[in-house]
């Protein structure tokens, strides 16, 4: 059965954002001539989905903490990356000709550019504002490649179409989405949501992290799911306040903490969190956000809990047997990930993925495998 991910992003437009489909938040313009657009796509995880605050003092690996609140309400997500991402390669139209001088010195898609000319480049504009300067002298490229130092060097050439210079490139600087918190630590104000990694849309590539925060957001409808198409939530956020801060993105999901004062997500009564051994087939609930602000449970069932794979995320196969979660939505759609799974009386987990060519299944990641990521990464 094929299985893929799904994660809604939003589209930009003003102080609040509609969540349609898969996209990224910044407009790729800095390397390619304005003309033309920015791809639409996607790395396919069941929903999802500026500075940093990071507080230490959460989980210490087999030490979990005994409450966390299990929270299942969507929030919107806006992700600033740790240098600029290449998505993409293509030609620059010049007086000369077309010209290609990325893909000539040996850049290559998912290439993260950290550094040119030994300046630390983190946005779009501060790459565009280098090559207006150098005016298309020899430039050296400091990139990541699959986490190793790459150096590299080139020459920038001036579009035909601007007169700006271009090394032929797609790059991305940020995104921004929707997806739901998971838990909220009441002691400490950590919170963790979407169980699985932002991925960038079009390379799959884990996007680096600078900055990045949480935004209240509701629910303005729903696309229902169906076999080979999967649904969808439909929502807003709001740009003008911030909820909490980033510290991390990893393969186990997102991490921050709330801002002081901020700690409506946290509201509910705190639950134990329950160990892998403790999680077992059978019946669970899931907390969601499907509709406004409100935050309700649904009955499904664990079929399978898989043997432990530090390698895999998906920890366990999950199907929705809730009667009115199935009528709305066709079972697990875009922007649930990170609903967080109740059994027993404890916080066990989060959904992360569905099955495509059946939407009333997925997957779901162990809390404790979350909680263990947030420590590693702070």
């Amino acid at each position: 059965m094929k299985e893929e991910e799904h994660w809604v992003i939003a589209l930009v437009g003003g102080l609040r954002l509609v969540c349609l489909l898969v996209m990224g938040m910044a407009l790729f313009f800095a390397l390619l001539p304005k003309a033309a657009a920015a791809p639409a796509g996607g790395d396919q995880a069941a929903g999802l989905f500026d500075p940093w605050a990071r507080e230490t003092g959460q989980t210490q690996g087999a030490d979990l903490p005994r409450t966390l609140v299990p929270v299942g309400h969507t929030v919107g997500i806006k992700l600033f990356s740790d240098g600029v991402l290449v998505v993409g390669l293509s030609p620059v139209d010049t007086p000369n000709g077309a010209a290609a001088p990325a893909k000539n010195c040996g850049l290559r898609e998912g290439d993260i550019i950290t550094h040119i000319n030994s300046q630390e480049v983190d946005t779009i504009e501060e790459v565009q504002s280098i090559l207006e300067e150098t005016s298309g002298q020899a430039v050296s490229l400091t990139c990541l490649r699959d986490g190793d130092p790459l150096q590299l060097t080139t020459q920038a050439v001036q579009c035909s179409s601007d007169g700006s210079y271009k090394l032929g490139a797609w790059i991305r600087d940020s995104m921004a989405g929707i997806g739901t918190v998971t838990f909220v630590d009441p002691e400490t104000g950590l919170f963790g949501a979407l169980g699985h990694a932002i991925n960038d849309v079009d390379t799959g590539q884990l996007m680096p992290l600078s900055a990045g925060a949480i935004l209240h957001s509701s629910v303005t409808g729903v696309q229902k799911g169906q076999a080979g198409q999967p649904g969808q939530l439909r929502g807003a956020f709001d740009l003008s306040a911030d909820v909490g801060s980033l510290y991390a993105n990893t393969p186990s999901g997102v991490f921050g903490t709330l801002d002081g004062g901020e700690r409506d997500l946290a509201q509910g009564p705190a639950m134990a969190v329950a160990r892998r051994e403790e999680v077992h087939t059978g019946d669970v609930v899931i907390r969601s956000n499907i509709q406004g602000d409100e935050v309700r449970e649904y009955a499904a069932k664990i079929v399978r809990v898989y043997p432990e794979n530090p390698e895999d995320t998906r920890n366990f196969l999950l199907k929705v047997t809730d009667p009115q979660l199935l009528a709305q939505t066709g079972g697990i759609v875009q922007g649930m990930s990170g609903s967080p799974i109740l059994q027993d009386g404890k916080l066990i987990g989060a959904v992360t993925h569905v099955l495509v060519n059946d939407p009333t299944q997925g997957y779901g990641i162990f809390v404790e495998n979350m909680l263990k990521a947030a420590d590693a990464a702070a």
